[in-house]
């Protein structure tokens, strides 16, 4: 692990158990990198990342400061309704195309690797070559240590609120208000009730979560469409004790997660409750393609059985070459190559914005 990364990991630790209180100033990044024997550039990194991930913020001439809240720090005043940014009309568009040689190389490379293979029913689940692929990108892009036999494939986000639904048929789902639309109607196209949650400038209200009623919390921590709303380090944090107080599950909706400014994404649920009562839900829409109807979730170990005896009859809908395209996109390096390249152009684009501001 780098050097920032650990520095990281350690300031995060500390700033949560109340070592650095809420309110309180970081030491200098010159003091910092002379009590911990790293460079001043370390520092930087690892304080910008505090920064991305919304553990402190940074005063102009005055230094870093921590954001991060502990349990039983009242809200600070907020809307009634969050202010909506500008985010993109079409939930799907894409903000960069996929290579084209590089989709046709991969496209021959598949064909003339696997032949008459391709004519073959995947798993239900998905084929473990896709699966073990995505496993092994989690583990390097978002630090998610999984099993590929906890990873569902599906052909998109719907079909996997679809299943969702069909697993927890009998409860109350809270979803945010405002969520991206689909969301609540696929659930109630299938019976399920849900419950709207009102959102502020940081996540889910306090006060929405202690709502009776519901077990299940449909969330969408970084960028919720169409407020652009994303959860602080702090409201992360309550959302899994929420999940832990409750008995309760939370489903982590990452659409968009991948254009995070931290180098490793924004921090997910999943990683916070270390799995075990996050379902976790992502798609290559927007990385990829709109076309390329191919999602994926991934279940904690506990929720297997469930998933087994209610939708685990169904036969997996994205078909084999799809998957093994995509697998190979993914062990190539080819598909994290782009995530980087469509990463700088944002950040180059975001420049740009700011200085015509």
């Amino acid at each position: 692990m780098k050097k920032y990364l650990r520095l990281f990991e350690r300031l995060r630790a500390a700033i949560i158990s109340g070592g650095y209180a809420f309110g309180s100033r970081l030491p200098s990044k010159r003091a910092m990198a002379n009590e911990t024997g790293n460079s001043i550039v370390t520092v930087e990194h690892a304080y910008g990342l505090l920064c991305d991930e919304g553990y402190v913020c940074a005063r102009e001439r005055s230094g870093f400061f921590v954001a991060y809240r502990a349990e039983g720090f009242a809200e600070p005043a907020r809307m009634a309704k969050p202010t909506v940014v500008r985010v993109k009309a079409d939930h799907h568009r894409v903000p960069g195309n996929f290579p084209f040689t590089v989709m046709a190389r991969t496209v021959r490379g598949v064909m003339a690797r696997y032949g008459e293979r391709l004519f073959v029913k995947s798993p239900n689940m998905g084929l473990i070559e896709l699966r073990s692929a995505v496993a092994s990108y989690l583990a390097r892009r978002k630090n998610l240590q999984i099993d590929p036999s906890q990873i569902v494939i599906g052909s998109g986000a719907e079909y996997l609120y679809g299943l969702l639904a069909q697993m927890f048929r009998d409860e109350t789902i809270g979803v945010e208000d405002p969520a991206y639309a689909k969301i609540c109607e696929v659930y109630t196209a299938h019976g399920v009730n849900t419950l709207s949650l009102k959102l502020g400038e940081r996540g889910i209200l306090d006060e929405e979560l202690e709502r009776s009623g519901f077990a299940i919390l449909h969330v969408t921590p970084y960028r919720s469409y169409p407020t652009g709303v994303s959860a602080d380090a702090s409201k992360r944090h309550a959302y899994v004790r929420w999940a832990h107080r409750r008995d309760g599950i939370l489903i982590e909706d990452d659409f968009e997660s991948e254009f995070a400014r931290a180098p490793s994404g924004a921090e997910t649920l999943f990683a916070l409750d270390g799995g075990r009562r996050v379902i976790y839900l992502n798609t290559f829409s927007k990385t990829i393609a709109p076309s390329l109807r191919i999602g994926y979730m991934v279940l904690p170990k506990e929720l297997l059985t469930l998933y087994a005896r209610k939708v685990g009859f169904y036969s997996c809908t994205v078909p084999v070459f799809d998957q093994l395209f995509l697998a190979d996109l993914i062990d190539s390096g080819d598909f994290e190559r782009h995530l980087n390249r469509l990463r700088r152009r944002l950040a180059i684009d975001l420049g740009s914005h700011r200085s015509l501001s």
